[in-house]
């Protein structure tokens, strides 16, 4: 029982100095800078497909909001599904506009997250009919 009791001492002290030890992983402006191009794709890749997820568990909160009778949650749920979609924002723009924004020192300290959600904001909802737009402003259609 004694070799038992030590086993256990010896395994947490052992775990616990190897959970001291271990790095922390900031996803900032440090970090990004250190990712190649590729490993800089595919980790917007990655994070566009756990925002699309996100987007998915949302069906079950508006199930929810019908059921309990949610006023205004149809359109709360509407607009967070539009704050986690990614979908208007490609992964090559993205990794050119977070190598611009963590290009100044001042942003280094900023999450990867959050940089990709302001940069999701500034995005025209619809580009397409925005150039639309300007072409025929511009051509005096």
């Amino acid at each position: 029982m004694k070799n038992f009791t030590m086993g256990v001492l010896v395994g947490l002290v052992v775990s616990l100095g190897v959970g001291f030890a271990a790095p922390g992983l900031d996803h900032n402006g440090l970090f990004w800078n250190k990712l190649n191009n590729s490993a800089k794709a595919g980790y917007i890749n990655g994070y566009s497909d756990a925002m699309q997820v996100s987007v998915g568990k949302l069906d079950s909160l508006t199930i929810a909001a019908d059921l309990f009778h949610w006023k205004g949650g149809d359109k709360i749920i509407r607009q967070l599904s539009g704050e986690l979609s990614m979908s208007e924002l490609k992964a090559d723009d993205a990794v050119k506009k977070l190598d611009s924004l963590y290009s100044n020192p001042k942003y280094s300290e900023l999450d990867l997250g959050q940089a990709l959600q302001l940069l999701e904001a500034r995005v025209p909802a619809d580009s397409s009919a925005a150039d639309e737009a300007q072409g025929k402003a511009a051509g005096g259609k």
